[in-house]
């Protein structure tokens, strides 16, 4: 029995980067997969023929020789297999866990439940604009080890609960919740659970970056240097945001540092995006003047609170990555304005979320509920006592059709499902290129 042997469990993009940096290292390498065709199967085996490979279940030997397993974030560590595999003494371990053995560059680290990728851009962007060699990775874009480079100067990491649960190693030069609401309580015994997993991030961190506004998001004990963001106004060296002659400003202290109308990005959610990005820059060392300015240049991200048309006086925002009620929640009170409404469109899976939490937003802000997908009727029956109109629909184009008909000049039609898309799409993303297909033929 080899006890060297490093099993890699899950053969996506993230799983072949493992193995590609596993072999570099001269270590004896396995992969397995719960699937019989997973989708880099045939690239392994290209570029790997001599790797030991079973696929379709993790009923294999494999797994009790391992001295480590790398699990893909999408697999829970609660399966029976990986359970018994770590009781004969194999370590759990993960990419970024990986990569954190290996990096020589400052860290950022940012969770949370929502905003991870539109918050990790930013100060990415930040980064760029002040001339710093930077790499994003981790929950977003590339596999982070392929990201591993003696020219980088600085890493922002988007990391997902799943990923901060088979980190040993992290120790962030700056790390930031930046929110908790329910989400994934699938995976987790309950929403102690996953805040429990979430606020790891803070683990053995030089420097924290907390949200004001969201005391469950904050860690018991935090490192002596901390700075905050909120949607207040902020003590001095904070960052808040602060009205003056009837403009609202960005702003850390009393000092104003960018009015909110110079922003591309629009909502309170977003104004305490760019706060947290501020936060977090300053606490890495970045130069303001190049904050603000990547600021004022950033488009936001697709598929989050993204702009799409205006039809007949009515705009069109496709949130797709709201995955969950905080997210959508987020997106109501962002767009909401008192003198218009908004049409939602929402459904999905929900992951067993409770979906009574959306009925006080959608009764103060919405015209209209349109309902889709596997949680529809749940959706429904949670805001009926609203007195919302709520109006089901089998897929995204009579959606779109449905909200074109109940919106009124001035409003909003948001998609922001508060579930993940699997019952119906690939993604998210193909649920949000969908709709934005159907809301420009509608124009």
């Amino acid at each position: 029995m080899n006890k060297q042997l490093q099993v890699v469990v899950g053969l996506g993009k993230t799983g072949v980067s493992l193995v590609r940096f596993l072999t570099r290292q001269g270590l004896p390498v396995a992969a397995v997969d719960t699937r019989e065709q997973p989708p880099e199967l045939a690239v392994l085996q290209a570029e790997f023929p001599q790797v030991e490979l079973h696929c379709g279940s993790l009923a294999t030997p494999l797994l009790a020789q391992a001295q480590t397993l790398y699990v893909s974030p999408g697999l829970a560590l609660a399966q029976p297999e990986l359970q018994a595999a770590l009781a004969q003494g194999a370590q759990l371990s993960g990419d970024v866990d990986l990569f954190l053995q290996h990096v020589q560059a400052p860290v950022i680290a940012i969770t949370g439940s929502n905003a991870k990728s539109t918050v990790t851009t930013l100060v990415g962007e930040m980064a760029q604009a002040a001339g710093v060699r930077v790499a994003m990775g981790g929950n977003i874009g590339t596999p982070i080890l392929d990201l591993l480079s003696n020219d980088i100067e600085l890493y922002v990491l988007e990391l997902s609960s799943f990923q901060l649960e088979t980190i040993s190693h992290l120790q962030a030069d700056v790390a930031v919740c930046l929110n908790i609401s329910a989400d994934h309580l699938d995976r987790y015994r309950d929403l102690a659970h996953y805040t429990e997993v979430k606020l790891q991030v803070y683990a053995q961190a030089k420097k924290a970056v907390i949200n004001r506004d969201d005391t469950a998001a904050q860690p018991l004990q935090l490192p002596e240097s901390t700075l905050s963001f909120g949607l207040t106004e902020a003590a001095t060296g904070q960052f808040g945001l602060r009205r003056l002659n009837n403009e609202l400003y960005l702003a850390q202290g009393d000092t104003q540092l960018l009015a909110v109308s110079e922003l591309k990005i629009r909502g309170t959610h977003n104004y305490s995006n760019a706060l947290a990005a501020l936060a977090i820059g300053q606490a890495a060392g970045l130069p303001m003047a190049a904050m603000l300015q990547a600021l004022r240049a950033f488009p936001g991200l697709a598929h989050r609170c993204q702009w799409v048309a205006q039809t007949q006086g009515v705009q069109w925002y496709n949130d797709s990555k709201a995955t969950n009620i905080g997210a959508t929640l987020a997106a109501i009170e962002g767009l909401a304005q008192p003198e218009h409404k908004l049409v939602l469109i929402a459904g999905g899976d929900g992951k067993g979320a409770d979906f009574s939490e959306l009925a006080a937003a959608v009764g103060a802000h919405c015209r209209a509920v349109i309902v889709l997908g596997q949680d529809a009727q749940r959706i429904a029956r949670a805001l009926s006592a609203t007195g919302v109109q709520i109006e089901p629909v089998s897929s995204i184009e009579q959606a779109v059709a449905q909200a074109a008909k109940v919106a009124q000049a001035g409003d909003s039609v948001l998609l922001a499902p508060a579930c993940a898309s699997w019952d119906m799409f690939e993604n998210f993303e193909q649920r949000g290129d969908m709709f934005v297909q159907a809301v420009e033929a509608l124009a």
